[in-house]
């Protein structure tokens, strides 16, 4: 009798609400609903957006609890912090509009909970009869995902009906609960439609009236875009796509400015930003190389589910049809192709409009099909002017199946990542169980409590306000978001105990006894180079693997910080020009750092002071391209910026194959402040690279790092060191002394007599401008790493093509209208792409494979 009471009181209050959310005026107009779940007050997070408390969406009381330590990824304590915890089937009550789309959002945080093991929670959740997760794990999905925290979001089908119910059901096993950090409804408007399924002309898909699950939205070459930049007011995040590019060939970024106007026309602008269409990636200037590959993209997909793959496209370059067409393949099946091939003009009839194409794909249930591939390759069919394809965002979604189940499994942990789970799981739950936090008290008096809360609200009119929803979208399966524990450094440290559990979950954790094995107990003759760090040594491992081990000063607290730095980099960062980290040694005072072994040493070895083979001119542009390459990736691609503020020639490291792969993370900063244009820092870095801006102002940049990559250029040209004491006072620094003689027009003096006689004008005039633009005083007059970058390549093509025609580069000159840009673009694309014509050489030319061959085998491009 008591429990009906209960329930029917606590109805009778969320009745109250739900009457206040419409009387109130707010039902006539759809509005966001952000609940922080477990939060008596709810709260403000780092964007300033307010949350509410859940208690009045759910009927009775339920324990809630609270994170032991806030991982350095998250930048706000709300709504992360604060977990609402079920032991047994729940169900919120959430106001929604009749036939009105909604993104629902679900945050997860599997932290540490007093008294609650995590590798306990399992449960499934479902949603307006629809399933969202079954039998799902937050610790071990985040875990998988190298991530702190997990934001799921879904866009369910409008609904004739008022209360969206939101069901968490514990799983049937012993110790088993459900949590949930908060929870995000916004509505939207109605993006989807159907279309035909590929691979199969007599079927369709519907997906008007469906329910998805957003799996990854991309930002093609472009930056990470927040969701207070998103369009629409819907949110969403976009991330760089270049953890998911598939291949050695990469393509080329390409991009317009800021001034170049996105015309939608009868597109709604919710669709995507502005700056989704403002860049776009494409295969690069070679007409036979790019005949002989596939621009691609992999996704990893849960079997017997159908997706919607969304492709966005805008040109901002080209002007008339037939100019640039392509082939559209998804697993490997035609999507679009010729003589229907892409034609971005031709859709959409003229520059800086841009669209979408929707394909439905089926993933099956067989070993090795549990992916998502796009592929794009130009089409000949027509004989269009360039051989090029070009696409500016790509979305993937999963589409509920015939059971409105939209859950998938969990993902598989590799071996070292169970392990390290089953052994934090073991040392923190055996020790002890405390009791919950309990907000309210049990009983009547507790639901009394929330009920007086509910009503008191309503006469105070605090009913629930429309937000502008300002909070990350779902994460997809990147390597590159930025976990660490606020943690204090103690004296000792034994079994890592600098380092965040999910960084140390990610790569593998060496004993000090294998470390003194694989360097012959640190024998100097190991020693394959020292740094402020300490010394670093060759080595072996599980008997025939080679590694570079470096050793830190233990005595230096420097040393301690730049240790964890690195680790917490580099642990969730994978890209082809970044140096890979294999594990760590944390143990008995001794701090060692494992990476893969660059065979061919530091990029300075190979270009003065040196017995090694010297790089030619070639070799020096394709290295200088792979390390743009990582630092543009560091800048952009993550989800913060990431400045590495330690860029020299000693930290760009070549492998067996001469690719460059950029190193030393130890100085690196990263972090939503900077968002803010800078962060204010200590001056850290190697004279002679230095930035001076940021020397004088101590307030760091990116364009930092595009300073000191300038004196690397320079040190490439000339090959000599960045400080040379024995010289003339004028000439000890070279960014001076370059500058001077750029200045002066007699760079050629300089140059490195070992290449000089290599270099084409046309690739000295690039190059040499290129370097000078980065050195220039004020930050904002440097160029980004992506024009860096861009430039780099143009200086490659015209070194391998020194007879062509005009060429342009991005941010060079001073015309800044649309016209002069799109005049510039499309000379670009005339002097560096092979026209098509009647002699034209397709992919089975005789030398196609020879052109093939630089991709299999690439060479720093």
């Amino acid at each position: 009798m008591h429990t009906n009471i209960h329930a029917l009181l606590s109805l009778a209050c969320f009745a109250l609400v739900f009457n206040a959310f419409y009387v109130s005026g707010i039902g006539s107009q759809p509005r966001s609903l952000s609940l922080n779940c477990g939060s008596e007050s709810g709260g403000t997070d780092g964007d300033g957006r307010k949350w509410e408390s859940d208690v009045k969406y759910i009927a009775g009381n339920y324990p809630h609890a609270r994170a032991q330590y806030q991982d350095s990824s998250i930048v706000s304590e709300v709504p992360y912090m604060d977990a609402r915890i079920f032991r047994s089937e729940v169900t919120y009550n959430l106001p929604i509009m009749l036939k009105t789309r909604y993104w629902l959002r679900l945050y997860f945080y599997p932290s540490e909970y007093s008294g609650l093991n995590i590798a306990n929670s399992y449960f499934s959740m479902v949603a307006g009869g629809v399933t969202l997760l079954n039998n799902f794990s937050a610790s071990i999905t985040a875990q998988a995902l190298t991530q702190a925290y997990l934001i799921k979001e879904y866009s369910l089908a409008p609904m004739n009906h008022q209360i969206l119910n939101v069901t968490f059901k514990p799983a049937d096993r012993p110790d088993a609960f459900a949590f949930i950090n908060a929870i995000e409804l916004v509505p939207m408007t109605d993006l989807f439609g159907s279309g035909t399924m590929v691979g199969f002309a007599d079927q369709n898909f519907d997906a008007v009236s469906a329910n998805l699950e957003t799996m990854y939205r991309l930002n093609v070459a472009g930056q990470y875009i927040s969701p207070t930049k998103d369009s629409g007011n819907l949110t969403r995040t976009w991330y760089n796509d270049a953890p998911y590019l598939f291949g050695a060939a990469t393509g080329v970024n390409l991009q317009t400015n800021e001034s170049f106007k996105v015309q939608y026309g009868e597109l709604t602008e919710s669709v995507a930003p502005p700056d989704v269409y403002r860049t776009a990636r494409g295969m690069g200037y070679h007409k036979d190389l790019n005949l002989a590959f596939n621009l691609t993209w992999l996704f990893q997909a849960d079997a017997n589910f159908t997706y919607v793959v969304r492709l966005h496209f805008c040109e901002f370059q080209l002007t008339k049809v037939n100019q640039k067409v392509f082939n559209i393949y998804i697993n490997n099946q035609t999507a679009q192709v010729e003589p229907n091939a892409a034609d971005i003009i031709g859709w959409t009839g003229e520059i800086g409009v841009p669209t979408y194409k929707d394909y439905a794909v089926f993933v099956k249930d067989r070993l090795g099909d549990e992916e998502i591939r796009v592929d794009l390759h130009p089409a000949t069919y027509s004989k269009p002017e360039f051989y090029d394809a070009t696409i500016n965002g790509i979305e993937v979604f999963k589409m509920s199946d015939r059971n409105n189940n939209l859950a998938g499994p969990n993902p598989a942990l590799s071996e070292m990542q169970a392990q390290h789970m089953a052994k934090a799981s073991n040392k923190k739950f055996q020790k002890d169980h405390k009791t919950l936090t309990i907000v309210g008290t049990a009983g009547g008096v507790g639901f009394f409590f929330v009920a007086a809360a509910c009503i008191a609200a309503y006469r105070r009119k605090k009913i629930i306000p429309g937000f502008d929803s300002h909070t990350s979208s779902w994460l997809p399966v990147y390597g590159n978001s930025h976990t660490g524990t606020k943690s204090t450094i103690s004296g000792k440290s034994t079994q890592s105990g600098h380092i965040s559990s999910l960084a140390q979950g990610l790569c593998r954790h060496f004993t000090l006894p294998e470390i003194l094995r694989a360097t012959k107990n640190f024998d100097d003759s190991n020693v394959i180079g020292v740094g402020g760090f300490g010394k670093v040594y060759q080595g072996v491992i599980d008997q025939t693997t080679k590694v570079a081990i470096k050793r830190s000063n233990p005595q230096s607290e420097q040393g301690v910080n730049e240790f964890m730095t690195e680790i917490e980099m580099l642990s969730k960062l994978r890209h082809k020009h970044l140096v890979s980290l294999i594990g760590f040694c944390d143990e008995d005072g001794e701090m060692c750092l494992v990476y893969d072994y660059m065979a061919l040493g530091t990029m300075r070895e190979h270009l003065y002071n040196t017995k090694k083979p010297r790089l030619s001119w070639k070799q020096r542009l394709e290295v200088c391209v792979g390390a743009a390459r990582g630092l543009h990736y560091l800048h952009t691609g993550a989800k913060y910026t990431i400045i590495h503020r330690d860029v020299k020639s000693t930290n760009i490291l070549l492998d067996e194959n001469w690719v460059a792969k950029v190193s030393d993370f130890g100085l690196s900063k990263t972090g939503p402040d900077m968002d803010k244009g800078h962060v204010s820092t200590v001056v850290k870095g190697s004279f002679g690279y230095l930035d001076p801006e940021y020397f004088r102002r101590q307030q760091l940049t990116e364009k930092s790092d595009v300073y000191s990559f300038g004196v690397v250029l320079f040190e490439a040209l000339c090959g000599r060191p960045a400080l040379n004491p024995n010289l003339p006072k004028e000439q000890v620094s070279l960014a001076d002394w370059a500058l001077h003689c750029q200045r002066k027009g007699i760079i050629e003096d300089i140059t490195d007599p070992h290449v000089k006689g290599e270099i084409t004008t046309e690739c000295l005039k690039k190059f040499a401008d290129t370097a000078e633009k980065c050195l220039a005083e004020s930050g904002p007059e440097r160029p980004n790493m992506g024009d860096v970058l861009w430039n780099l390549e143009l200086s490659l093509q015209l070194q391998d093509n020194p007879d062509g025609s005009k060429h342009s580069s991005k941010g060079e000159g001073s015309e800044t209208s649309e016209e002069s840009l799109r005049n510039r673009n499309l000379e670009m694309h005339y002097s560096n792409l092979s026209l098509g014509s009647n002699s034209e050489k397709t992919a089975g030319s005789d030398d196609s494979g020879e052109i093939f061959s630089q991709i299999v085998n690439p060479k720093g491009r």
